[in-house]
């Protein structure tokens, strides 16, 4: 017959080990979770610098199709 003390202490340790296993996994799911939001951000933040830099470019060209208008109109009145 075993003592009841020694029931104790087994249910104790199961109980511990029980709550480890839980915090592992817990643990562990926590962690996929951060991955796959970070994962998101970073392609959000890639999408972001892909689109800031078409923005940078259609300036550019703005810039470009404004000094040839410019000349335009200047030829144009020119020649009036």
């Amino acid at each position: 017959m075993r003592n009841p003390a020694d029931t104790l202490d087994l249910r104790l340790s199961a109980a511990a080990l029980g709550a480890v296993l839980l915090q592992t996994a817990l643990g562990l799911l926590w962690t996929g979770a951060a991955a796959a939001r970070l994962a998101d951000v970073e392609a959000k933040t890639a999408a972001t610098a892909e689109l800031s830099l078409g923005i940078v470019r259609l300036e550019e060209q703005v810039i470009a199709l404004r000094a040839q208008l410019v000349r335009i109109e200047t030829k144009l009145e020119a020649e009036r």
